[in-house]
């Protein structure tokens, strides 16, 4: 009965804040809180836009259906706010930190349903994890992940996605490529409120209306495909489009599938599992900086953030889905409003689980040119490998202890140059072994340094 009734609590107790139309200055609407129902409508309508570019963008990266991954994003964030009971405001988009891991399975041969079986159990592991959290309190993930590892996990999963621009999407259509790219640099800086966080989105329209432009004034396009057979060929093929219906289940199509049963492979599994590590810092990062915003205690959350986002990504990859992740594109609209209403959250789910049921749209976006896919991933993967630079500078990383920095330096490079370690039947290459060198090799060469006794270098990776 209780917990009934903090089910309902946690889906209709917003009180309106104020006279419901603004935040008064040097006032913020809480979690509780809301605006009138209309004003409420439209912040979710911008929550949509916000995650909408890289929700469905980072799928197509990946090779599996948008649709599905909308639909799932909006199931993750309800699953969220309940498993959070309100209190932490975020919305569960598509994570871009499995784009390169993905991308190395399937060039090992990995099919779809490998993929999405190892999403299902890194997403069994970040629940693991967040079990233990909220079991042993936050400083586990301190301990654990200090930010010198996971800044270095994080930067490795990036840079190691460098080869697939350059060899796979970039050389389709170099041209519009070159165009794309300069518009998402452009939007994204010189653009204004809500259209600077839609510098994917907008490059993605205009490089796809640049290639049916080519198309019908030059012709087709001779070059690479996919598979990098060179051959004559439309920039855009929209053959799949009329075939598609306007409702129904996101079934995908053969080049991107939506629901399938997932497949476990133990090679494809040990690339994927360490993306973990990059979730769990997400999420953690965005909590705090969500109770920074909010100003309210939101560690006695964490644990449950992070079960609930391993939990969504668990049940993502059970179905054929892509993994989700909390979203800064999100955060950011909250910061800019005020307005951290978990009740604008619920709207924007409702939508995208709306926009899931409408296969034309994946069809739509399946079509989408490889060089327009080339001009977005060469800046979105940059900036994946760049945010754990971020988390360095923004914790200070002391790069000047020999502990801490031939650990990293090491698996980076692992990482970034797919090295590869053969024992016995199996191997280990690329982010896997990086990631472990980085964390094993931290942890144990800070107990070897002879300058900090153990209390001390205990204190320092929890503090």
């Amino acid at each position: 009965m209780i917990r009934a009734l903090s089910l309902c609590a946690v889906i209709r107790g917003w009180t309106v804040h104020g006279d419901g139309r603004a935040p008064a200055p040097g006032e913020v609407v809480k979690p509780d809180e809301r605006l009138s129902w209309g004003r409420t409508v439209g912040l979710g309508a911008q929550h949509v836009l916000a995650m909408f570019g890289a929700t469905f963008v980072f799928p197509v990266l990946m090779g599996l259906d948008p649709n599905l991954a909308i639909l799932l994003s909006g199931l993750a964030t309800i699953l969220f706010l309940l498993m959070t009971r309100g209190r932490v405001p975020s919305y569960l988009g598509t994570s871009a930190s499995f784009v390169g891991v993905v991308a190395a399975v399937r060039a090992d041969g990995g099919t779809s349903a490998e993929v999405t079986g190892a999403i299902a159990v890194c997403g069994v592991v970040v629940a693991l994890v967040g079990l233990a959290v909220h079991l042993g309190g936050s400083r586990i993930v301190s301990a654990i992940l200090p930010p010198a590892v996971t800044g270095a996990v994080v930067l490795l999963i990036g840079f190691n996605l460098a080869p697939v621009v350059a060899g796979t999407y970039w050389p389709q259509d170099e041209l519009v490529a070159l165009i794309t790219m300069l518009v998402v640099m452009v939007t994204a800086v010189a653009g204004r409120g809500m259209l600077s966080r839609l510098g994917v989105l907008v490059g993605l329209v205009v490089g796809f209306a640049l290639s049916l432009l080519l198309d019908a004034t030059l012709g087709p396009i001779t070059g690479p495909d996919p598979s990098g057979v060179v051959s004559t060929h439309p920039r855009v093929d929209l053959s799949g489009v009329g075939d598609a219906p306007w409702i129904g289940l996101p079934l995908g199509t053969p080049e991107l599938p939506g629901l399938h049963l997932p497949a476990f492979s133990a090679s494809a599994i040990l690339l994927i599992v360490p993306v973990a590590i990059a979730l769990i810092a997400e999420n953690t990062g965005h909590v705090k900086g969500v109770a920074s915003m909010t100003r309210e205690d939101l560690d006695p959350y964490l644990g449950r953030a992070l079960a609930a986002d391993g939990i969504a990504t668990a049940v993502a990859g059970g179905v054929g889905g892509s993994p989700t992740t909390t979203y800064a594109e999100n955060i950011g609209v909250m910061a800019a409003t005020r307005v951290y209403s978990t009740a604008a959250y619920w709207v924007a789910a409702g939508v995208a689980i709306l926009i899931g049921f409408c296969p034309k749209f994946g069809a739509v976006v399946a079509a989408t040119p490889g060089g327009v896919l080339g001009g977005i991933t060469v800046v979105l993967y940059g900036m994946i490998g760049l945010l754990g630079a971020r988390i360095w500078v923004e914790n200070k990383v002391d790069f000047s202890r020999p502990e801490v920095l031939v650990p990293l330096a090491a698996g980076i490079v692992i990482g970034i140059g797919d090295v590869a370690l053969t024992l016995g039947g199996g191997s280990l290459s690329g982010i896997a072994l990086g990631s472990i060198v980085v964390i094993v090799g931290y942890h144990a060469l800070r107990r070897l340094a002879p300058t900090h006794t153990p209390d001390q270098r205990d204190d320092e990776e929890v503090g």
